[in-house]
């Protein structure tokens, strides 16, 4: 069995993680250390999970290349030095996405397509999450941003009630309006979706890795 070291293990997405490797077996992992930010690490680890904020994200950064551990974070609201660092990571394997889902990635690829075919029309931009999200725009939202050349400040939000997370992009012109939406309905989609690339990255050599890399094996290995 692979151990897994759960960074923020206590808050949603921690709690997620945790529950899929306990109910699914078959995938050869198990919780070894639930950690918060400021707490000792005590145990030994295979992967680094981590959904935290930028100073736990960090710390954790800092105990997997301490132990040439696989480090992943969907941590959102990074500080650009610590993206700068993981992306010049040579001693361990970094995955970094402000959004672990394929789903929200095929849809982000959407919105580019889009945008690139109705050039002449408004870009907007508008998302909803649950009241207790602290980032605003969401992570989610600043990439499908710079995906449509649309400044931060423009993106419109929600916080409201227990909302996984709405992304909706509209294409607007004199004639028509082209809406595009992703919503996700169970936090499971994401948690799911980290664990299977921890396992994935287990095996990647040294280096950083995003979306896209696991996007394309995913793809190749629909296509065997």
């Amino acid at each position: 069995m692979k151990k897994v070291f759960i960074n923020g293990a206590e808050g949603k997405m921690g709690k997620a993680i945790a529950r899929i490797i306990q109910s699914r077996p078959e995938l050869g992992l198990e919780v070894s250390i639930r950690r918060e930010s400021g707490q000792a690490v005590l145990g030994d680890f295979d992967v680094v999970i981590d959904f935290s904020t930028p100073q736990g994200a960090q710390e954790a950064f800092s105990i997997a290349r301490k132990h040439r551990r696989p480090f992943l974070t969907g941590t959102t609201n990074l500080p650009e030095t610590f993206l700068f660092q993981m992306q010049e990571e040579e001693k361990i394997p970094v995955f970094y996405a402000p959004n672990v889902s394929l789903s929200v990635y095929f849809f982000t690829e959407l919105v580019r397509q889009a945008a690139c075919m109705f050039p002449g029309y408004e870009a907007r931009l508008h998302e909803i999450h649950h009241q207790y999200k602290k980032d605003a725009p969401s992570g989610t939202a600043k990439k499908l941003a710079d995906v449509l050349e649309l400044p931060y400040e423009n993106v419109t939000y929600e916080r409201t009630g227990e909302v996984v997370g709405t992304h909706t992009a509209s294409f607007v012109s004199a004639f028509d309006e082209i809406t595009l939406t992703h919503e996700a309905k169970n936090r499971d989609l994401f948690a799911d979706s980290a664990v299977h690339i921890a396992l994935w990255l287990m095996k990647r050599e040294s280096g950083f890795y995003t979306m896209s890399d696991y996007a394309k094996f995913k793809l190749k290995e629909k296509r065997k």
